[in-house]
This record gives structure tokens, sequence and C-alpha cells, in this order.
């Protein structure tokens, strides 16, 4: 048998219970990046050209230096035509371009965008191309320009890798942070369960 009810260290349990609540908190900050609104919408038919091209996030949008790095927002027709700037504007949670487009038809959104985590996000946003009266539009170009004639950035393929081969091998710090949480928390809950193991003690046998 088993002597009385066992006993933990309120501090042990205290300390536990702050861990798992602080990571359960924080969880959610690091997600990634999720697309609320854009302009246009997916699958839109926009017969005016708005002033700009937007994508609105639900969280800030990291922008290191303020150069936009890591960002890009490709504006493509049927036929593979580009009619984008090249630069991109970011605003707190918000990403801007100037809004370009030439004749009537199907087009599509290239995004790339750096989440507060650290991670880049990628999509495509569908939408038709129908002015309603003459609609100034441009003639495009074959290749992404770059911003004020820099080379444009390179496209993430399916894999994750750019144009060039490269990718980004970098783990961000908050994932670090996140998985050392996680370690500290098992590794408390393995010495809580031992202490609780060893506190039991055989009760001393009887006569009967």
């Amino acid at each position: 048998m088993l002597r009385g009810p066992l006993r933990v260290k309120p501090a042990i349990v205290a300390t536990v219970l702050a861990i798992v609540g602080v990571l359960a908190l924080d969880g959610p900050a690091y997600a990634h990046n999720q697309i609320v609104s854009s302009t246009p919408s997916p699958n839109e038919t926009l017969t005016a050209l708005p002033g700009q091209f937007e994508i609105d996030t639900n969280n800030p949008l990291l922008d290191i230096g303020g150069t936009g790095r890591g960002f890009a927002f490709e504006i493509q027709d049927a036929a593979g035509r580009f009619y984008e700037t090249g630069c991109v504007s970011i605003v707190d949670d918000s990403m801007f371009t100037a809004a370009r487009l030439g004749p009537a038809g199907a087009y599509s959104i290239t995004y790339q965008l750096v989440s507060a985590d650290g991670h880049t996000v990628s999509g495509r946003i569908p939408f038709t191309w129908a002015p309603a009266d003459a609609a100034v539009v441009s003639k495009g170009v074959a290749t992404p320009p770059g911003c004020n004639g820099a080379k444009g950035p390179a496209k993430p393929d399916a894999s994750g890798n750019g144009s060039d081969g490269s990718r980004d091998s970098t783990v961000p710090l908050a994932d670090i942070l996140w998985i050392g949480g996680i370690i500290i928390a098992v590794a408390l809950a393995v010495i809580v369960t031992l202490l609780l193991v060893t506190r039991r003690r055989p009760d001393s046998p009887t006569s009967r």
C-alpha cells in the first residue's frame, strides 16, 4: 500500500504551469502571416484600374531595413507578360505596388512576403481585367522588371528554391526560442514525474 497523498513542491508546479501558459500564449504570435484581403480579390473581375494593387495580412510584415528584400508583387497576363514596376511598398501589415495592366483578359498576381516570424509566404491571386471603357493599357515585358531598373527578384519555385537555385537556410530566432521553450517544458514535466514516483514510499508490514 501507499502512504497518504502525494506531495509535490508548489514552486515546481507553479513553474511548469507558468511555462506551459507562456508557450500557449506565444505560439500563435509566431504563426505565418495570413492574407485577410487583397485588391484585386481572388477571381474578381476588374472593370476599372484601382489606384494600386494591395495585399493585407493579419500581422505586421517583417521588412528589415525598409529595403523590401524578400517581397515580390508580379502581375502577369495569360500570355505570360509582366506588368508590374518591380517596386513594392510595405506599410505595417500591408504591401502595395502600382496597378498596371494590358489588354482585357485573364491575369494573375504572384506575391511573396516575409512574415513576422521570419518565414516567406507566397501565393497566387487570379483575376479578370474587363475595362468598361477605353482604359490606358501597358505593353508589358517578357521578364519580371526590377525596381528602378534593378534586376528582378528570384522567383521561388514549388520546392522553395529561388530561380537561381539558392535556398534560404536561415532558422528564424522565433523558431529557436519556441523549440527551446518546448524542450524546457518537457524536461520540467519529466522532473515532476520523477519526483512523484520517488516520493512514493511503501508502508511498513504489519502483523495480523
